[in-house]
Formats: C-alpha cells, structure tokens, sequence
C-alpha cells in the first residue's frame, strides 16, 4: 500500500469525495444503531455504539484488503428466473430480509407500548449488549458491500479507501451519540427512523434480484418528511409556550 498518494492533489480530492460518500452510505447504518443502543442501559449505550461502528472499521478495513476476495462475490452463482445471482445478491437478500424484519419488530414493540424496563434489562445486560452487537455486525457486513464497492470505483488505491472508511466511521462516531439521543427523545421520529430502515431493507431486496433503485430518491422522502416532522414539533412547541404564557 502507498500512502504516499494522499499528498497529491489528485489523492487528497479523491480522499475528500469518497469520505463524503461514505458518509452518506452510512446514515442508514447510524440509525440502526442507535435504535438498537436506545434499548440498552444509558450509560451502557456509548460503549455499544462504539462497538458497533468499531465492528463496521474492522469488517469494510478487512474488505478492501481482501478487495480480490470481494470482487468474486459478483460473480454468478446459479440462475433463477432468468436472473443471475451473486454472493452479493444473496447477501443484500438476506440482510434486507433480517432488516425488514428487525424493523417490523420495533414498530410492533413501540405501537404495543412495551415501555423499557431498567431492572429487567439490567439483568440479562450482557446478554442484550452481546447481541446487539451481532445484529449490528451482521447489518455492517451488508451495508459495507456499497460502502466497498463505492470505494472501488471511485480509486484504485485502496491505501485512499482505508483512510477514508476511516475518516468517515470517525465522524459518524462522533455524532452518532447526538443522533440517537434526538431519536430518543423524539418518538415520531423513531417511527419515521424505523419506516425508512423498511425502505432500506425494500430496496436491498431489489437490488439483489437486479432492480436498482436509487437511494437518492429514499433519502430525498426521508430528509422532506424529517423537515415536515421538525416543522410540527416546532409548532406545537410554539403552541405550548403560547399556552402557557396566556395562563
């Protein structure tokens, strides 16, 4: 690996773009997390995202290293229905039906009302923590595909797609504990987080029986109807202190 790339201007841009990139790609990754960290202890829940984004560093470092390995899951498998499909496909397969699911499950725990119980979850703490770091590390493995297979084509150095996968887990480590704690705070938006994670899982799902859509499209619905939802909190917020004001 050359390093030395990174002080070239065409290095750092291309280092600069594919940060970026991979910042974007991993907001839906972010998310998952935090709604799954929330159901943890408060003071365990900084560790457990740690950990998660910690497990999404090693597994898309360990990817590029192996990027030969990687690039021989495009290559077809078997034909079914005229399509053929990959180790990718079947990974985006699976993984968008484990999200679906996860995703369902939430929304079924929020609507029902199931409060979180700090005694109970104190007592089967490792348990819980355990494994929700193997459901993240299970969706870091799917959602590191086009984080990897972005990287790919955007340089041909992978010392630049180490660094940037580096930056960007960085920054999403940074904020991550803002973002779950708004999220938390925030029911609406937990089922807004939770319905564009279904989205997320749809579109995996598609993607590997070869119908792509872009995520464009997914994160334009999601940003408007966030900027609607943040609209009505700060009008009732607005309603609230008229309100009271008046009394």
């Amino acid at each position: 690996m050359d390093f030395s790339v990174l002080l070239t201007s065409e290095g750092l841009i291309a280092l600069l773009t594919l940060s970026f990139l991979e910042i974007v790609l991993g907001i839906d990754n972010i998310i998952f997390i935090s709604i799954l960290t929330n159901r943890l202890p408060e003071e365990r829940r900084p560790r457990a995202r740690a950990g998660g984004i910690g497990l999404a560093l090693f597994a898309r470092v360990a990817m590029l290293l192996g990027i030969t390995w990687i690039i021989g899951f495009t290559k077809p498998l078997f034909e079914l229905m005229g399509h053929e499909f990959t180790g990718r496909d079947l990974i985006l397969f699976f993984g968008g039906l484990f999200l679906l699911g996860k995703s369902t499950y939430e929304i079924h725990h929020k609507i029902e009302g199931e409060e979180y119980d700090e005694a109970s979850a104190r007592e089967g703490l490792k348990k819980g923590f355990l494994g929700i770091l193997v459901q993240i590390a299970l969706l870091d493995i799917v959602f590191s595909f086009d984080s990897i297979l972005t990287a790919v084509g955007m340089t041909e150095h992978v010392s630049i797609m180490i660094v940037a996968v580096i930056i960007s887990l960085i920054i999403m480590l940074i904020f991550s504990g803002a973002i779950a704690s708004f999220i938390e705070k925030h029911p609406t938006l937990q089922m807004l987080a939770l319905s564009f994670l279904i989205l997320i899982g749809f579109l995996l799902i598609a993607d590997s029986f070869h119908y792509h859509v872009p995520k464009g499209y997914v994160y334009f619905a999601v940003f408007f109807s966030l900027a609607v939802e943040l609209l009505n909190m700060r009008m009732k917020r607005s309603r609230k202190t008229k309100t009271t004001s008046h009394e």
